[in-house]
């Protein structure tokens, strides 16, 4: 009998604690709409007469999908002055013949390639950063992943908020260009999931804390004042930390409301798994309490669960229902409204199928502190950090794509 009425409490508590997690999931469904509705409503001013020079980073490793139209946008500004810095390790990389097939199509543009393996950390990115920063000729860097388009106006708009002088670090959002259901799948997590605790985190937070690879805009002073990038140089979530360390001295991140364009390309499933799984990672150990935070948005998952629990009872089916039909709109007005992303208006359907998933890699990210990137075996550490495994010679090989890393 006392087994009995014990497991009976467990059971009875474990269905309140879901009904909390569906009516949490709920909230953040309905004040992410209300985030994204807010964020795009009071567009961000341009003013044409401030255009100070820039240099433009692009650290490159590797052939991404049109590699060569994704670095020749950066090339095609309606913007007076900026310089174009390509850095990479290896001599022989493939993506250097298509760097000189740029520089030889856009001849009038300051371009320059920098080729160099002097290495100052575990994440090779970083070094290819600093060695292009070394040549950069104008006080304002914009940082971007190889795998990144832009439009023409797109330095005139990322610029602006740099006006505040208070301001240290700019970012942008991006939209992911899918070929293939399994990168379909992760373009609509990052936009209906990753996005929509972004603008939550913006609105709550007066402004987000971290940056994202897709595009990050730093002056030299704000750089140096964290340390240069050797101060970053061997953590995971490099982004992240040239948004963190800026403000933990004062200074404030922007989210631009200009959105740049990502090719997303996984057309191997165990890839993307060790990918996600990475990515859970780093999260954890950047922001634990706001990875934790995250069971709180998994309303498709919690209300499946309580359907289960109560053996199909009208309060489940409703939960449900209520969760379900929440997460789909707030996914419409983040993914088709707000970002315009024509991924997810297409594929609205698979919503709660990518939140399944996402919850179960959310859940390995727990497990284990040790990932696989390109072929190497690393170790991350409770401050994020990167260690090399026993036995292995060489740093990460990780030059031109970062991973993106923001939690509420």
């Amino acid at each position: 009998m006392f087994v009995s009425t014990f497991l009976t409490n467990i059971h009875l508590l474990f269905i309140d604690l879901l009904l909390v997690l569906c009516v949490s999931s709920v909230w953040f469904y309905c004040y992410a709409i209300y985030a994204a509705i807010t964020f795009f409503a009071d567009p961000q001013p341009i003013e044409l007469d401030f255009h100070p020079p820039v240099s433009i980073l692009k650290p490159i490793c590797g052939l991404d999908s049109d590699t060569y139209k994704n670095l020749a946008s950066f090339c095609q500004q309606n913007y007076p002055e900026y310089q174009i810095i390509f850095a990479v390790q290896n001599s022989q990389d493939p993506c250097i013949e298509v760097v000189e097939k740029i520089i030889h199509n856009f001849s009038d543009l300051d371009i320059l390639l920098i080729v160099s393996d002097r290495v100052i950390g575990t994440n090779l990115k970083v070094s290819n950063l600093a060695n292009a920063a070394d040549k950069a000729k104008y006080e304002i860097l914009v940082l971007a992943d190889s795998d990144i388009r832009v439009g023409t106006d797109y330095l005139q708009r990322v610029v602006q908020p740099l006006q505040d002088q208070s301001v240290g670090v700019v970012t942008c959002m991006y939209r992911s260009s899918a070929k293939g259901w399994i990168s379909t799948f992760e373009a609509i997590t990052t936009t209906t999931e990753f996005h929509a605790g972004v603008f939550v985190s913006n609105l709550k937070e007066n402004g987000v804390k971290y940056a994202f690879g897709s595009t990050i805009v730093i002056p030299k002073k704000v750089l140096k004042a964290i340390g240069g990038f050797e101060a970053i140089a061997d953590y995971l979530a490099d982004d992240f930390q040239l948004g963190y360390l800026p403000v933990q001295i004062g200074y404030k991140v922007v989210l631009s409301d200009y959105i740049v364009e990502h090719v997303q390309i996984s057309n191997n499933l165990v890839d993307a798994l060790r990918r996600q799984i990475r990515w859970a990672r780093g999260k954890r150990v950047s922001r634990p309490w706001g990875y934790l935070g995250l069971i709180f948005t998994y309303g498709v998952v919690t209300s499946l669960l309580l359907l289960i629990a109560t053996d199909g009872s009208i309060v489940g089916w409703l939960g449900l229902c209520i969760c379900w039909a929440t997460r789909l709109l707030m996914a419409w007005i983040v993914g088709t409204i707000s970002l315009k992303d024509p991924i997810v208006k297409k594929f609205l359907w698979l919503v709660p199928g990518c939140d399944l998933l996402s919850f179960a890699i959310w859940f390995f990210g727990f497990i284990g502190n040790t990932i696989e990137w390109r072929g190497q075996q690393l170790k991350l550490t409770k401050d994020g950090k990167l260690l090399l495994q026993e036995n292995k010679k060489y740093p990460i090989n990780s030059c031109g794509v970062g991973d993106t890393i923001a939690i509420l």
